[in-house]
């Protein structure tokens, strides 16, 4: 697919590989000063040179991180005007059994990281959406924040945080401008899971991507841009994007 974004600059937190990775490029072709932002630094700064973007690293859970961040890409790209904060952990485990350590990975990532993210680019995009707009944050969420999936509970939990986040800045920022959206995707290609520490439940999820199918990263940095594309006047306020074969 295709969409203009020409002239606008965006960041993307996360995207050192899945859904940020491929939203990265797909905001790039079409348009955009991308800049790109993760931990793991030879992929975002190989990423960057890939789309000529920016690649800077940042910890979305250290607030002075992603405020350091925010700084950098004004200097180098200009004012951002659309943010879409994606960074995410999932680890599954029964709760009887699971270990706190990743439940406070995922809490401090899943939700307050996306918290950090907003505010440090909040004024940014009210200031483009005084200009005019557009004026887009995006949450990248989950289907599990609707539905129930055994072992992920508390994944499931600041999955449900990212939507009313969502909701609540939807009310405060929309009336000045701001689209505030969710996308919350089902099976997708990427590498979350992957380093979860309960063996059976890797294996179970492998077993569930094979007998459903995830979908692209890519179709979901389509629904992305698609949504970021529209009218200034048109906020999509919420997508819930799924391999067919999910239900």
């Amino acid at each position: 697919m295709t969409y203009d974004l020409t002239g606008r600059t965006a960041v993307v937190t996360g995207a050192s590989s899945g859904i940020g990775a491929a939203t990265a490029r797909a905001l790039a072709a079409a348009g955009g000063r991308v800049a790109v932002l993760a931990r793991r630094v030879e992929r975002i700064e190989s990423l960057a040179k890939e789309i000529d973007g920016l690649a800077v690293p940042a910890d979305v859970t250290d607030p002075e991180s992603i405020a350091t961040a925010a700084a950098a890409i004004r200097t180098e790209l200009g004012r951002p005007d659309l943010v879409v904060a994606n960074a995410g952990v999932m680890n599954g485990a029964p709760f009887a059994t699971a270990e706190p350590r990743e439940w406070s990975a995922m809490v401090d990532t899943n939700l307050t990281g996306l918290i950090h993210t907003g505010r440090a680019f909040v004024d940014d995009l009210l200031a483009a959406a005084a200009d005019g707009g557009p004026a887009d944050l995006v949450h990248v969420g989950s289907i599990a924040s609707h539905e129930v999936f055994p072992g992920y509970a508390v994944y499931a939990a600041t999955k449900a945080g990212v939507a009313a986040l969502t909701r609540g800045l939807r009310r405060e920022l929309g009336p000045r401008g701001v689209r505030v959206r969710a996308v919350e995707p089902g099976l997708t290609e990427s590498e979350l899971g992957e380093t979860m520490l309960d063996a059976e439940g890797r294996a179970a999820l492998e077993q569930i991507r094979r007998e459903v199918g995830p979908i692209p990263a890519s179709d979901v940095a389509d629904t992305i841009c698609w949504s970021a594309a529209a009218p200034a006047r048109l906020n999509v306020a919420q997508l819930i994007v799924l391999p067919t074969t999910q239900g």
